[in-house]
């Protein structure tokens, strides 16, 4: 009997022990999926924190990478500007020795052929006193010149005027007229170098209103031609290539035999193809090739085409 108790006990014990153990046991695997849903959630929170963080990144490269096109963009256009001043400039250079070469001898050609009309046409001359005058047949004293057929005829210099008489009313001869010639020469030469100073120096609006202020004041000039062609240059250097071009088109229209007429057409070639419009560009450079082969436009234009 007390061994069946004995027994009893014991099993009862064992069977505590064994549910005991169960529950424990499944309390185990209670804590493992937890910890391991805990895990997948912070896994899952960090691949969020991650994709966040690497789109964060992508934006700041993205917009880095538009700043730096920007930037880029904007030092294009410096360049463009800088190098449109510095093609102005190369051509000022290229042109101003033959320039004033070109300059002296058409001012020296002008001024004397206008001297010469003016001489031809108040030239008067004075017959010579008679040959007894000379020999001593006819006193000094008798002798008198005999004018010349033509219009009357101003005393010689040698001739003063009495003391106290009121002096002559000028005469408005050669002379007088050649200098006046000489100094309205001056001032247009003063006025075209004016505007050409102000081009080269990068002030552009003054230059085009000094350029055309001298065309209009001097529109027969040897100088209004290169005058015309500097307005056109001024107003590619200011980016207005529509106003270029229809200034070098007033140029050949006006002075369609001048030799500045290459560079007026070369000039437009560089504002088309600023414009957008290669085609024109393309055309407007053959013409130059074709019709002025042996000019410094012609060479240029064909540099050109070959480089398009």
């Amino acid at each position: 009997m007390t061994r069946g108790r004995t027994v009893a006990r014991t099993v009862a014990a064992a069977l505590f022990l064994a549910v005991l153990g169960a529950g424990s046991a499944r309390s185990a695997l209670f804590d493992d999926e937890e910890a391991r849903k805990r895990i997948d959630a912070t896994n899952q929170r960090l691949g969020q924190v991650q994709k966040q963080l690497e789109d964060r990144i992508g934006a700041l490269e993205t917009q880095l990478k538009n700043q730096g096109l920007v930037d880029l963009s904007n030092q294009i256009e410096l360049l463009k500007a800088d190098a449109a001043r510095l093609r102005g400039q190369i051509e000022v250079l290229n042109h101003q020795q033959d320039e004033a070469q070109k300059r002296q001898r058409d001012l020296y050609v002008d001024l004397d052929s206008r001297l010469r009309k003016l001489e031809a046409g108040s030239g008067a001359t004075v017959a010579p006193a008679p040959s007894g005058a000379a020999s001593g047949g006819v006193p000094p004293s008798a002798s008198a010149p005999v004018p010349a057929p033509g219009p009357p005829v101003a005393p010689p210099s040698s001739l003063a005027p009495p003391a106290g008489a009121p002096p002559a009313p000028a005469v408005a001869g050669a002379g007088g007229r050649g200098a006046a010639l000489a100094t309205d020469l001056t001032a247009e030469q003063r006025s075209y170098d004016a505007a050409l100073d102000l081009f080269k120096a990068g002030t552009y609006d003054p230059a085009i209103a000094g350029f055309t202020a001298f065309v209009k004041t001097y529109p027969r000039s040897p100088l209004a031609p290169s005058a015309q062609y500097w307005i056109g240059n001024a107003q590619f250097a200011r980016k207005d290539f529509r106003a270029a071009i229809a200034a070098q088109r007033q140029l050949i229209a006006a002075y369609p035999d001048s030799q500045k007429v290459p560079d007026a057409l070369l000039n437009i070639a560089t504002s088309q193809f600023e414009l957008g419009d290669g085609a024109a560009a393309r055309r407007t450079l053959e013409g130059i090739v074709a019709k002025y082969p042996q000019t410094d436009a012609a060479n240029k234009a064909r540099q050109r085409l070959a480089i398009r």
